[in-house]
């Protein structure tokens, strides 16, 4: 079998094995035969099969994308078979296919992408999967699943809908209840989704009515810009759900110069300043809506697995999925410290 063929069973889900057992699975009622689904290849701690995996991000100039390279980073150090391949990251699109065709011409065995954007980066990614080489496509997504073998990423309407009935739920008693909202960039797809769910929710609440929206830009500064202006527009409110924790940081300087203390506020994604004051719990800070950095982690996980020819482990399948989407938990006083080792700086 030439390299190129392997490499074309990895992407399309090919495995000897595999076959071999659902086959053996289907044409014997023996009840030998009927625990073959249990003795499938999953990927597990062992060491096994070298793989090479090239990973592209984009630049890490937040503590989101930061914490996404560090997890990467760290978990292929997990692994003895595992080589990782990683290039500086760019926000700028054209620098970016430029690293991944390096990757693609260092005929790495599986490539984990980020792109900076996703729409511009569909191209390279079906460059890199018609060269054999597969691709897990992380967070922000191509515009085909021919560009890439598997999607892994955070749920932004999720984020939205869980902050959404956490505020709901706190704010369920009071009559004529006052929200507000504190976006991220209007002009990403993200930001929409976030606030689609967090408006869908509050419509399980007829108390409560979100009487004002301010888009920021991710940032320390925007945040406490923005936020500021929100609390000279809103002289009373209850509740304040802030899309992102960076910004946040801002917020919270604001709300503490302007002597606020009345409302409650949900950040969003996982900061460990947004862990720590959820602890404390001397603010107005009580939850944040995780959007976890940990996705890159698994996303190693899925291309050694991918790369081994391997499943996940705890799934019935032989091959890894398709897509998955991440839980976006909500994380408060009462499960704060499970989740204290994940926040990023």
């Amino acid at each position: 079998m030439s390299e190129l063929t392997s490499r074309r069973g990895l992407l399309f889900g090919t495995a000897a094995i595999g076959a071999g057992a659902l086959l053996a699975g289907c044409t014997s009622n023996e009840s030998k035969d009927e625990p073959a689904a249990k003795d499938q290849p999953a990927a597990d701690d062992k060491s096994g099969k070298p793989v090479t995996i090239g990973f592209a991000g984009p630049q890490a100039d937040h503590g989101w994308l930061n914490a996404i390279n560090d997890n990467a980073k760290s978990r292929a150090k997990k692994y003895s078979d595992v080589t990782l391949e990683i290039t500086e990251g760019s926000n700028d699109t054209a620098a970016q296919i430029g690293q991944i065709e390096t990757l693609i011409n260092k005929k790495v065995d599986v490539l984990v992408v980020l792109p900076a954007d996703g729409k511009a980066l569909t191209q390279v990614g079906l460059k890199a999967m018609r060269a054999g080489i597969p691709v897990i496509n992380l967070d922000r997504i191509f515009n085909t699943p021919q560009a890439y073998r598997c999607w892994i990423g955070g749920d932004n309407y999720g984020m939205g809908l869980n902050a959404g009935h956490y505020i709901g739920e706190k704010l369920k008693g009071k009559s004529n209840a006052k929200v507000i909202e504190l976006a991220g960039l209007d002009n990403l797809e993200l930001t929409k989704q976030r606030t689609q769910g967090f408006d869908d929710a509050l419509k399980n609440y007829p108390n409560i009515k979100k009487v004002a929206r301010q888009a920021a830009e991710f940032t320390v500064e925007s945040g406490q810009a923005k936020m500021a202006q929100l609390l000279q527009a809103q002289s009373k409110f209850d509740a304040l759900w802030n899309h992102d924790d960076d910004q946040g940081v801002g917020a919270l300087r604001a709300i503490e110069q302007a002597g606020r203390d009345d409302f409650l506020m949900v950040g969003g994604a996982g900061a460990l300043s947004a862990f720590q004051a959820i602890k404390q719990d001397d603010g107005v800070l009580k939850a944040t809506v995780l959007y976890p950095p940990t996705m890159a982690a698994s996303a190693i996980d899925l291309a050694r697995a991918l790369g081994q020819g391997k499943g996940v482990g705890g799934m019935a399948e032989f091959e890894i999925p398709a897509s998955i989407t991440l839980y976006s938990a909500v994380v408060d006083k009462t499960n704060v410290g499970q989740y204290m080792s994940t926040g990023f700086k």
